[in-house]
């Protein structure tokens, strides 16, 4: 299997930036992260990095049950989350979107509300469900999903790692093999807030590659945001 992978992060209108982004591949099997720190001056920073770095640095590419795994390493991450706020004695957490692809099989795992959404023969097949306040009133029907991004609520997560007792991830084995021209996006909330779930869709449609997918998706945020923004980070991943 050949990946075309891109990934950008930018501390948008903020003085410093909290995400963190980053992958691995070896023999046609990979690792994807995206993760948003939380907790302001630069304790965010550390979070995501650490989250980014014991996903990566855990992951080896034979193994077998990687929904299993992916259980065990986000435990992991939150528990060096954990130490690291112990030693400075300052509140720090972050979230973080996972994605493991072997070579047909794909299986991915969040928490919080950095997203993942998967594009399957020219349509959106799954996108993850945001561990969040305003997630769970457009469930309830109370705001429409486009809502979701200017919720008042949308910043108060339900689930994060850095957190003793809610940082459980939401874990999907996708059913079907994953075959050339499927394509996945992973992102944190300064992407998704900006652009609509089938906007995601058209850019892909017109896109060259994995790069060109995500500078069409840049594109159009960028004439949406007004005054000071959230740090963004984006992953494209398309299989060849």
């Amino acid at each position: 299997m050949k990946f075309d992978i891109f990934e950008y992060t930018s501390k948008g209108g903020r003085s410093y930036n909290e995400d963190a982004v980053g992958y691995k591949t070896e023999g046609g099997r990979g690792i994807f992260v995206v993760a948003d720190g939380l907790g302001g001056h630069l304790l965010g920073e550390v979070a995501s990095a650490s989250a980014r770095d014991t996903v990566i640095g855990g992951w080896k590419a034979d193994t077998e049950d990687r929904a299993a795994w992916l259980s065990e390493i986000i435990e992991t991450a939150n528990s060096n989350i954990l130490t690291i706020r112990n030693e400075r004695n300052k509140t720090l957490k972050s979230t973080a979107v996972v994605l493991s692809v072997d070579e047909t099989k794909a299986v991915w795992a969040h928490v919080g509300d950095s997203r993942l959404y998967y594009l399957h023969d020219d349509e959106i097949a799954a996108i993850t469900e945001d561990h969040s306040v305003a997630y769970k009133k457009y469930k309830a029907g109370e705001i429409t999903r486009a809502q979701i991004a200017t919720d008042e609520d949308q910043s108060s997560l339900l689930r994060t790692l850095g957190n003793e007792d809610r940082h459980t991830p939401q874990i999907r084995e996708w059913e079907k093999e994953i075959v050339p021209g499927d394509a996945f996006l992973l992102c944190s909330d300064g992407v998704w807030e900006y652009i609509r779930d089938t906007e995601v869709l058209i850019d892909f449609l017109k896109a060259k590659n994995a790069k060109h997918w995500a500078e069409l998706m840049l594109t159009r945020m960028m004439g949406r945001i007004e005054g000071e923004n959230d740090n963004l980070t984006i992953l494209t991943l398309m299989i060849g």
